[in-house]
């Protein structure tokens, strides 16, 4: 399964999870308005891909505490300083991968939540930092990553726990014992940062400060569990080559054409400069679309990039990933894929990107206790979004009696179409609704295929 949620900005977060040794895929198509001018001579390929396509693999266990890194917390004595800062960050990593997995569903869903939601978000809260504090170190060399570790998962936890209960419903004094409870280990956590003196006063009284300290702490925390990457653009001399040969045989043409030229014109007069000059133009223009032409019929269906992943602590490779772009025509996709995203005029005059990726992980090679990988994909639609209209206009109702006039701003509806391969096992297919302006993504709501 893959899934999809909104991030500041235009960004997007597309998530999946990679379990098994068998080769996994993703294909990704975007159905972008035809109204929005956005093509391959605007944004190509390339440019995209680039700008857009942000990944990141993490090590990932769905075991809530993982027992190995207790055990390693238990022999933290006998660890050297980079050892217990690994086993530290895996536990920390994968307490707010699943603070976060609890807490996502309940956000805007008022519906959703519960009290037996809740109360697995208090006792994961409790339990889990007080099991950390217990084993406080006593070496400095292990407590100061302890401090930087101990101080992010204290806000983090805070500042989850508060935008939940800032969006929780009215509920009835039965239920308000579990919102007493979030709120009392908001104030706990509050009080302990304060009384250890991890921040100081200026920067927790300022929240852009405190901010983008805890930002720093997070990619501290997760630098030693988040895979190295190389990314290599394929095709390099290939490429060379099609030049070599474009260049040739435009030149052969040419040549032969300027001594049928002399024999036609004779001596060196001003015809015959200008039809030199002609053959040079000719020479130009016709070198560039041939090149072009082989090129594209010469990469057409092969992986254009293939990113390779590296342990950050053993530098042993543990996978790789070939990928595609390309702009494709509604006819040419997939009877499945053109069913989920359906048949109309409207989506038939759509500019569709497809993205694909094919990966192969070798969990023998992971660091001990993985055998899984999560792969985070930020998608960035600033690039489509410096496209759009920034344009409003007007909508009038009839109130009481009385006209009433709204200023709506113009929106785009961008669907995402998502199949998600692995192995011989049977492909996923989700489809989500990207409602977006010129001032941000508004919502992104799942569709049913």
């Amino acid at each position: 399964m893959v899934s999809v949620e909104r991030r500041e900005g235009f960004n997007i977060k597309i998530s999946r999870v990679l379990r098994e040794a068998t080769e996994h895929g993703l294909d990704l198509y975007l159905f972008v308005p035809a109204e929005i001018d956005l093509h391959r001579n605007v944004v190509s390929e390339g440019s995209f891909y680039h700008n857009a396509i942000h990944l990141k693999r993490t090590y990932y266990s769905n075991q809530r505490h993982l027992p190995l890194a207790h055990s390693r917390l238990a022999r933290r004595d006998r660890q050297s300083p980079e050892r217990y800062r690994l086993s530290l960050s895996l536990y920390a990593y994968q307490y707010v991968v699943a603070l976060e997995r609890l807490i996502a569903p309940l956000e805007g869903h008022p519906d959703r939540v519960s009290v037996e939601a809740l109360e697995e978000i208090i006792e994961l809260s409790r339990n889990v930092l007080k099991r950390m504090r217990r084993n406080r170190p006593g070496d400095d060399n292990q407590l100061k990553y302890f401090i930087n570790i101990d101080n992010y998962l204290s806000w983090i936890t805070e500042q989850r726990l508060l935008k939940l209960i800032s969006g929780l419903p009215e509920w009835e004094d039965s239920q308000a014992m579990a919102r007493h409870d979030l709120l009392e280990i908001c104030r706990f956590e509050s009080r302990y940062r304060s009384e250890h003196r991890y921040n100081s006063s200026r920067a927790s009284q300022s929240p852009s400060r405190i901010s983008n300290k805890m930002r720093l702490l997070r990619r501290l925390i997760e630098y030693p569990v988040t895979l190295k990457q190389r990314t290599r653009e394929l095709g390099a001399w290939e490429e060379r080559g099609v030049k070599a040969l474009a260049t040739g045989v435009v030149m052969l043409v040419i040549s032969v054409m300027m001594l049928e030229a002399r024999n036609l014109v004779g001596d060196l007069t001003l015809r015959f400069v200008l039809i030199l000059a002609l053959l040079y133009a000719m020479r130009e223009v016709f070198k560039e679309d041939l090149r072009n032409t082989l090129w594209r019929w010469l990469r057409r269906g092969r992986p254009k990039w293939i990113r390779q992943y590296f342990d950050v602590h053993s530098n042993e490779m543990v996978g790789q990933q070939r990928e595609w772009l390309d702009y494709v025509r509604f006819k040419r996709l997939d009877d499945e894929i053109r069913a989920t995203r359906g048949g109309g005029v409207t989506q038939r005059e759509e500019v569709i990107l497809q993205y694909r990726s094919r990966s192969k992980m070798l969990p023998t090679r992971f660091l001990s206790g993985y055998e899984e990988t999560r792969e985070i994909m930020m998608l960035d639609l600033s690039v489509i979004a410096n496209l759009l209209e920034d344009s409003h206009h007007h909508v009038y109702q009839l109130l009481d009696g009385e006209v009433n006039r709204e200023v709506v701003e113009r929106r785009y509806q961008i669907n995402l179409v998502a199949r998600a391969i692995r192995g011989s096992q049977k492909t996923t297919i989700q489809r989500w609704k990207i409602n977006m302006s010129r001032s941000g993504i508004v919502d992104i709501e799942e569709s049913t295929p």
